[in-house]
């Protein structure tokens, strides 16, 4: 009898312990639980993505990014009129001007500037603040300069150039009024007919130099 009741004795234990580990543990699981639920939760919203040609979302604090509208083509030559460009030849007045910048050009191009005649070597100024942004010699153009506005918003090209002003360096910061070149008949342009190529454009997004939008001169310059 002694030997059966010790072995009912030590079962007895053995569950008595088993049963008291498992409370224990369950009782730490459960406190782990509501400490994480009583933990503030913090917002994301998604973020895309890119990752070999694939778009995925994944979770990132939340950030608000503002970005201004691009001007449209009323505002930018309203912000253009307002700075009063300089003509950019010297010795010639507004009326002296003529709109060329409808006019046919070979392949049925349009002329998208206007033309400035004046002697060779008449001194050429920028008409605006800026930067040299490339001094480049084409086919066409001859030698030439298309500078940017401060803003980088716009490109004002001036080209069949006679020579570059002593100095003239691309990336160099310019200011109005300042001795760019001369006029010539570089390029395209007749022997003959000596004249400033002059151009204004709106720069695209990625403001390359070669690239943009059209902007009369005429009635920039004329008024």
């Amino acid at each position: 009898m002694r030997r059966v009741d010790r072995r009912r004795v030590e079962r007895l234990r053995r569950r008595v312990v088993t049963i008291g580990v498992s409370f224990a543990s369950g009782a730490l699981a459960a406190t782990l639980l509501i400490d994480r639920l009583d933990r503030p939760v913090v917002q994301t919203e998604p973020v895309a993505i890119a990752t070999a040609g694939t778009t995925s979302s994944v979770a990132a604090p939340r950030a608000t990014a503002i970005e201004a509208a691009p001007l449209s083509m009323g505002d930018a030559i309203g912000v253009l009129a307002g700075r009063k460009l300089e003509i950019p030849v010297r010795g010639v007045k507004p009326t002296d001007l003529h709109d060329t910048f409808d006019d046919s050009r070979a392949l049925g191009r349009r002329h998208d500037a206007i033309d400035i005649m004046a002697p060779r070597g008449t001194e050429v100024f920028a008409v605006d603040d800026g930067t040299i942004a490339k001094l480049f010699t084409s086919h066409a153009g001859g030698l030439t300069i298309y500078q940017f506005d401060p803003t980088r918003t716009f490109s004002y090209y001036y080209a069949h150039l006679d020579r570059y002003a002593e100095g003239l360096a691309e990336h160099q910061p310019v200011h109005r009024g300042q001795l760019l070149g001369y006029v010539g008949s570089t390029g395209n342009a007749s022997e003959d007919a000596p004249h400033l190529h002059f151009a204004i454009a709106r720069l695209d997004t990625d403001r390359s130099w070669w690239k943009g939008e059209p902007i009369n001169p005429y009635p920039l310059l004329s008024k």
